[in-house]
C-alpha cells in the first residue's frame, strides 16, 4: 500500500531530532557513495520551470522531488519514494513541509558539526518557513538560550519571535536591523530571498557559525565575499550541486574553491571541521539531492509503524 502524507502529517510525525539524524545519515551515505545524488535538473516551460531532484540509496530505494517556479498560490512540491527492489511506490508526500524540514535538518547537522560546542545564541535574518526550520533544528543540537530575528516586516519578525517562544520554549525577540540581530550571536542564520547582501561580516563575533540558505551565486547572493573571506571553515552539503550552479556559486570561485569542504567528509572525519574556538565557520546549504526522499523513507517507516 502506498502511503500518502500531507503537510499536516509531516508536521505531526517528523520532529527535529529524527529529521537531523536522518540528514546526518544522508550526508554520510552520499560521502561514502551509497547515496547517488546528482545535481538538480530543470525544464523551462515558458513563464516558469519544472525542477527535479532525484536520489538512489543503493539497494534500498530511489525517488524524486519535483516543484515549479511559476509562483502560483497553490503550487506544492511532490516527493515520491520507490522500493529499490520492486519499483513499487512506497510513499508520496505533497506540500512544502517535508522539503522545509529537510533543509532545516541539513542546517542542524551543520550547526552540530561546525558550531562551537557551547554555542547557545542564534541571530536570524529572515522570518519565513526556511528560517523557522533552521532554528527548529538548531534547537535540537544545541541548548539555545536566546534567538534574535530581523526581517523587512516588523509584524513578521515579531510573529517569528513569538513562535520561537511558544513552540521551542526559547527566549526570543525581534531586532530592528540585521546588524542588531546577528551582532554577538554564536550562530547566525541567513534565510532570505534577497539577491543582495543582508550581512556585514564585520558584525560577526569571533567563533560565530553561519548557515546560509538563500541565494549564494555571483551577482545574486544574500551575503558578500567578505563573509567567505572571514571564514576559517567553509562547507557545503553537496559539492556536485555547488559546482553546477549557473551563475556560479560564490564559494566555488577563486580563491574560495580550494577551501570548500564536503560536510559529509567532515562528519566522516576525512577532513577537519572547526579547529579553533575563534574560527568563523560558514555552511552554504545547496540542498543535497535525494535528501527529501531519504527523509520520506524515514517518515514512511515511522508512519507505517503508527498505522
Amino acid at each position: 500500500m502506498t502511503l500518502l502524507f500531507s503537510d499536516e502529517d509531516v508536521a505531526a510525525t517528523l520532529d527535529a531530532p529524527v529529521t537531523v539524524a536522518a540528514m546526518r545519515d544522508a550526508l554520510l551515505a552520499a560521502y561514502e557513495g551509497r547515496l547517488v545524488a546528482p545535481p538538480r535538473a530543470s525544464a523551462p516551460l515558458g513563464g516558469g520551470r519544472m525542477v527535479l531532484t532525484a536520489g538512489h540509496l543503493t539497494g534500498e530505494w530511489y525517488g524524486f522531488r519535483s516543484y515549479d517556479t511559476f509562483g502560483h498560490p497553490e503550487s506544492g512540491q511532490l516527493v515520491v519514494l520507490h522500493d529499490g527492489r520492486t519499483g513499487a511506490v512506497r510513499a508520496i508526500a505533497v506540500g512544502e513541509e517535508l522539503g522545509s524540514r529537510r533543509t532545516g535538518g541539513l542546517g542542524g547537522v551543520a550547526v552540530d558539526a561546525l558550531a562551537r560546542p557551547d554555542a547557545a545564541t542564534v541571530g536570524v535574518v529572515g522570518s519565513g518557513r526556511q528560517a523557522w526550520t533552521q532554528v527548529w533544528a538548531a534547537a535540537a543540537v544545541r541548548p539555545l538560550r536566546e534567538v534574535t530575528v530581523h526581517s523587512r516586516s516588523a509584524g513578521n519578525r515579531e510573529a517569528f519571535a513569538a513562535r520561537v517562544r511558544a513552540e521551542l520554549g526559547v527566549p526570543a525577540r525581534a531586532a530592528a536591523t540585521a546588524s542588531a540581530a546577528v551582532t554577538g550571536r554564536d550562530i547566525v542564520v541567513l534565510a532570505t530571498t534577497s539577491p543582495a547582501p543582508v550581512l556585514d561580516a564585520r558584525d560577526l563575533a569571533p567563533g560565530t557559525h553561519v548557515n546560509t540558505v538563500g541565494f549564494k551565486q555571483r551577482h545574486r547572493a544574500e551575503f558578500g565575499a567578505d563573509l567567505l573571506a572571514a571564514a576559517g571553515v567553509l562547507a557545503t552539503d553537496s559539492p556536485a550541486q555547488a559546482a553546477a550552479y549557473d551563475p556560479p556559486m560564490l564559494a566555488v570561485l577563486p580563491p574560495y574553491a580550494e577551501r570548500l569542504r564536503d560536510l559529509g567528509a567532515v562528519l566522516a572525519g576525512a577532513v577537519p571541521g572547526r579547529t579553533g574556538a575563534d574560527q568563523i565557520s560558514v555552511f552554504c546549504s545547496t540542498g543535497l539531492a535525494g535528501t527529501e526522499v531519504f527523509l520520506l523513507d524515514r517518515l514512511a517507516r515511522v508512519g507505517a509503524a503508527a498505522r
